[in-house]
């Protein structure tokens, strides 16, 4: 078993959240408790970077899940970053994968944002 690190960060486009071992019903619990921590405003963008997930069980899916929703509170957008293909391949099976953007890189997620036109 290889215990969950939490990194998160902040960039113009809004907070980046780096997942790094496994991200199962132990480690869950800890990832849902940052969320209302997180500074998102209205038209940024959460990432969670997976690039470092070795393993996500269903309870990793649903916290990705309140993070998607915490987000869509928030009048804000999410991407994910990085998704093995293990966890690609559950996406799709279960349809996630249209729920979710996703991109290579954080890096490319944040490129990839745009930031809301003012309304005048």
């Amino acid at each position: 078993m290889t215990q969950l690190t939490v990194h998160s960060r902040a960039t113009p486009a809004g907070p980046v959240i780096e997942l790094t071992g496994e991200l199962d019903n132990d480690s869950a619990p800890d990832v849902r408790a940052l969320l209302p921590r997180l500074t998102l405003q209205a038209g940024q963008q959460l990432v969670i970077d997976l690039t470092g997930i070795t393993f996500c069980d269903s309870s990793g899916i649903t916290v990705l899940i309140a993070a998607r929703n915490h987000a869509l509170a928030a009048r804000a957008n999410i991407a994910l970053a990085a998704v093995p293909d293990r966890v690609s391949r559950i996406f799709h099976i279960v349809g996630l994968d249209q729920v979710f953007p996703t991109h290579p890189t954080a890096q490319a997620a944040e490129t990839a944002w745009s930031p809301p036109t003012p309304t005048p």
